[in-house]
């Protein structure tokens, strides 16, 4: 066992891990943060997205001791019952969920997405990269959330949840 400590939604925790465990699973299994979701356990699903120093990650890909004394954000970071993170009030306006069990990392990765975009960075579809703003197309959004998948096809009103915030 090695001892790791994550700073995770603003607490600082110090954990005994097996250092081949990953962070999805401290954070599931150790920590009891349930609301990343281990879906393909893969990389390829984007259910287990979190956020590390404001970049999306997959959890399920990362080992927990990689990110020591690193902020990691989870869901249950982003927003409380009682006072919602924009994006997520904007997730239940714009009917942006059905099952729910993507929902988290979509909203972590959109989190991360935007961070990314105002930062300036293109995507594959950027149409001029000398350009000084990215306009935050329909196609711009649907490229960068392309590593999160929807099963219950939800796409539409999860491009609008991010459009809405984004203005």
């Amino acid at each position: 066992m090695t001892p790791v400590k994550l700073r995770v939604n603003g607490t600082t925790e110090l954990l005994e891990l097996d250092p081949r465990v990953s962070l999805l699973d401290a954070l599931r299994e150790h920590l009891g943060l349930t609301g990343t979701k281990k879906g393909c356990n893969q990389g390829a699903c984007g259910a287990c997205t979190v956020l590390v120093d404001g970049e999306r990650i997959a959890a399920c890909l990362a080992l927990a001791v990689q990110y020591a004394g690193r902020d990691v954000t989870t869901i249950e970071g982003v927003g409380r019952p009682d006072d919602l993170h924009p994006l997520q009030r904007a997730f239940v306006r714009e009917d942006g969920f059905q099952c729910g069990f993507c929902t988290s990392g979509q909203i972590c990765s959109a989190l991360g997405m935007l961070g990314e975009h105002r930062a300036g960075m293109p995507s594959a579809v950027t149409q001029h990269l000398d350009a000084d703003e990215i306009p935050l197309t329909e196609a711009e959004i649907k490229e960068r959330m392309s590593g999160n998948l929807c099963r219950c096809g939800a796409y539409e009103g999860i491009v609008g949840a991010i459009q809405e915030v984004a203005r």
